[in-house]
């Protein structure tokens, strides 16, 4: 299958989104299928680096600075797809490459299908201040992008109630993010690897390490857990968090650990390169998160892959993927995460073998692009019938027999997911030309 991945954010940009579209990409393609990606220029790539990565001009986004926006590249990407012959379109934006993919989408005569990933209402402040879209706003935007694609991948059950919320009335499907399971997994990390990083950090072998570890922004609501530290310290002492991460609200951060006078128990790391993440969820004995923003959070089983449990307020995401307290401690409210910290620290068992490699299966890449291809599939074959039913009523209403149409899905569909492998397909060298042809 030929598919065309469309998207506002991607890498070097460093984002959920961005991460589950590389996944979802380099799982696809382990599989036999060739998978594009329509994106933004970034100064930090070249543009024509990988001719499976076509990169339209774009300039920095108003109010998010490192985010980017497409200002021109219509015609020669309805071109490079056309060349490509693309299959479907799966767009992973509401914006610029979102409209993109669906006009192209429409001129090919292909179907089109979404990843929800944002929950909008929680993020509308950073435009013009909140000025100028309101979060009741929000479910009258989505609908309308929505409203004519083929199948939406909600990848949790919040966005599929909310989006139920907002009367989107296409085909839904919950399918949950994956990882590369081997990135965190990391039995080359041994026990001495993780006495040498919380030795580092400042952490006796008998304190409990908890990591935060994200964009350090306010709706990541780590603040909530600097303010339950006191009561957790009064009845355990023996307790330090470690915030990894960087962002516009780690100086706020900073000033509030001094002021809640807690310096002594919180380590701020910054940002730490992609290859080290996994030593520091090695190293913790916790990954704790107070965001009530996430529509599902990549970094929580990323910490369960790592053999670690996690400590975070409950929503339907997290009570599907927690179904077990050795993979973690939820709590209701957020009056209550001092209480569940300490709940977790005294009561959590450890995972057993069993257990902790069927959750390795569920939240996998190899499950995650399977279930995507299954929902393409369905939206193909839902197509050609569509066609079908369309031909029947013409030949009805047209009264003489015409001749038999044959619909056919793309010859690569019929073949079964598992049993087809090949390396990624690389262009020549006057493919990439060619790119470069239409859009330069």
């Amino acid at each position: 299958m030929r598919i065309g991945l469309f998207t506002d954010t991607y890498f070097p940009q460093v984002s959920g989104v961005a991460t589950s579209i590389r996944t979802l990409k380099e799982e696809l393609e382990k599989h036999g299928h060739d998978v594009y990606i329509f994106t933004t220029t970034d100064p930090e790539v070249k543009r024509y680096e990988d001719p499976t990565i076509i990169r339209l001009p774009s300039v920095p986004f108003i109010s998010f600075t490192d985010r980017r926006v497409v200002y021109r590249g219509l015609i020669s990407s309805y071109k490079i797809a056309k060349a490509y012959k693309l299959d479907i379109i799966h767009t992973q934006t509401e914006f610029s490459l979102g409209l993109l993919g669906k006009w192209i989408a429409s001129g090919l005569h292909i179907p089109v299908v979404h990843t929800y990933h944002t929950q909008y209402e929680d993020y509308v402040g950073y435009i013009a201040k909140g000025r100028l879209i309101k979060p009741s706003m929000v479910k009258y935007i989505i609908r309308g992008y929505l409203s004519d694609l083929d199948g939406v991948i909600c990848p949790s059950r919040i966005v599929l109630n909310l989006l139920e919320g907002y009367h989107v009335k296409i085909p839904k499907r919950v399918i949950p993010t994956g990882i590369p399971i081997e990135e965190y997994v990391r039995e080359d990390i041994t026990e001495e690897d993780r006495e040498e990083l919380r030795h580092e950090l400042g952490i006796a072998p008998d304190e409990t390490m908890l990591m935060s570890l994200s964009r350090v922004s306010s709706e990541k609501n780590i603040q909530a857990i600097f303010k339950s530290l006191p009561n957790v310290l009064a009845q355990n002492p023996k307790v330090k968090l470690v915030v990894v991460g960087d962002g516009p609200y780690l100086k706020t951060l900073k000033e509030l650990a001094r002021h809640l006078k807690l310096d002594h128990a919180i380590i701020f790391t910054g940002m730490v390169p992609h290859q080290k993440v996994a030593y520091y969820y090695k190293a913790c004995d916790f990954f704790i998160s107070a965001s009530t923003s996430e529509t599902q959070g990549l970094t929580y089983i990323e910490s369960l892959a790592s053999h670690r449990p996690i400590i975070a307020q409950s929503n339907p995401y997290l009570d599907d993927v927690i179904d077990h307290k050795m993979f973690g401690t939820l709590y209701k409210k957020e009056s209550d995460l001092a209480a569940g910290i300490l709940d977790a620290i005294e009561n959590t068992p450890e995972m057993t073998e069993a257990r902790y490699q069927k959750k390795l299966y569920e939240i996998s890449a190899q499950h995650f692009a399977r279930s995507v291809y299954s929902f393409y599939l369905d939206v193909l074959i839902s197509q050609e019938n569509k066609k079908r039913r369309k031909l029947s009523m013409a030949m009805k209403k047209n009264g003489p027999k015409v001749s038999k149409t044959s619909y056919k899905l793309p010859k690569q569909v019929l073949k079964i997911t598992g049993t087809t492998s090949k390396k990624v397909m690389r262009a020549p060298k006057r493919m990439i030309m060619s790119i470069k042809d239409f859009l330069d």
